[in-house]
């Protein structure tokens, strides 16, 4: 069990930055083990990602206070993230986000249980960690290639876009604020973080986009004997 957390905001104020905090803050409770993040910074046109060992409490305290929530916007003024809160069953090798070329993800769920050394062969990806969650960030289509895992998802691209999804094994909630989205594991996140807006279930095996405008695009993926056992 991990939280993740994704945001859109346009034009962020302090009190957009107070209530992504709280997110983090309430995100805790799903894994307290590491805490990440990736954002667009305003100094480069890739992706930035912090990650360490600790709780999102000590973690919010470090690199999300206010003195540095200006090197956390992009160069059109809006803010672009994603994050997690890691609840580890091994290690805390290879936390997350997980990050290759123009995209980031963080994942909730178990794509496999078979060893590294065979994922190649299984799977056909070249995995530089031992992290499962790095066959998600290969994949372009992971509610189809890996159907029957588990998995709630929240991507980050370059080009200022969020996708989000979730199979029926995991949940994600979406909730819509007057100027963007925040993107909770749970209702209850959002709603003790007081979000505002109702935090909607994003539907089962159904890719969401969004850009920086806003806009939403949503595609869906037909999966045979696919059940939502959130309910």
């Amino acid at each position: 069990m991990c939280a993740v957390i994704g945001a859109i905001l346009l034009e962020p104020t302090k009190q957009d930055f107070a209530m992504l905090r709280r997110v983090f803050h309430e995100s805790k409770i799903r894994g307290m083990h590491a805490t990440g993040m990736s954002f667009l910074p305003k100094w480069s046109s890739g992706i930035e990602t912090l990650i360490e060992s600790i709780p999102a409490d000590q973690f919010v305290d470090k690199h999300l206070h206010d003195d540095n929530l200006k090197d956390m916007i992009a160069s059109d003024g809006n803010l672009y993230m994603i994050g997690h809160c890691r609840y580890s069953t091994s290690d805390l090798e290879y936390n997350q986000p997980m990050y290759y070329n123009e995209k980031s993800i963080v994942h909730n769920g178990v794509i496999t249980q078979e060893l590294p050394e065979n994922w190649k062969e299984l799977y056909g990806y070249d995995c530089i960690t031992k992290n499962d969650s790095e066959l998600v960030l290969h994949s372009d289509d992971p509610l189809r290639e890996f159907s029957h895992m588990s998995m709630g998802v929240v991507e980050l691209y370059q080009d200022r876009k969020l996708r989000f999804y979730r199979n029926g094994k995991r949940p994600i909630y979406l909730s819509s604020i007057p100027n963007g989205c925040i993107i909770t594991s749970t209702a209850d996140i959002a709603n003790r973080a007081e979000v505002g807006g109702a935090p909607v279930e994003v539907l089962m095996n159904h890719y969401i986009t969004m850009d920086e405008h806003l806009a939403m695009h949503i595609e869906r993926v037909d999966v045979a004997d696919a059940v939502d056992y959130q309910h």
